[in-house]
């Protein structure tokens, strides 16, 4: 039996902070293109490490997420935080959104371009719903 999941970008982001301190190497939760598409950012940004889609045979696909750590084993992610929920949707224009510990963080925002960092959206002029924040 599936557990229901409402929220899976809150899902997606709390397995990852609770693996970072549970001191585990990798996380491993239900595949949907929109996860993989923030931890991909996560990655590219050295927040986490690799991430893979994983098929087995007669199971639904998964997605295995590295966790990273620096030299005294605690996690690279200081703070992940989930801003736009499904009960209050936070939107931003190009122009206001907020940068995250004057830039030593990022901000995930799902565009019409597709979801990418607060960086990128500015660059790109567009706005969109602020998914989260990481530092």
């Amino acid at each position: 039996m599936s557990k229901l999941i409402n929220d899976p970008i809150a899902d997606l982001l709390t397995r990852i902070r609770n693996g970072a301190m549970a001191r585990k190497d990798t996380v491993e939760l239900p595949y949907s293109k929109a996860k993989e598409n923030i931890a991909k950012i996560l990655s590219e940004h050295g927040f986490v490490g690799g991430v893979e889609k994983v098929t087995k045979e007669g199971e639904f696909p998964s997605l295995r997420i590295g966790i990273k750590y620096t030299r005294g084993r605690f996690g690279v992610i200081q703070g992940i935080e989930r801003i736009s929920k499904p009960g209050r949707r936070v939107y931003f224009g190009a122009t206001e959104l907020p940068k995250v510990k004057n830039g030593l963080g990022i901000a995930i925002v799902s565009t019409s371009r597709g979801v990418m960092t607060d960086a990128d959206a500015r660059a790109q002029n567009v706005g969109g719903e602020l998914l989260c924040r990481v530092w």
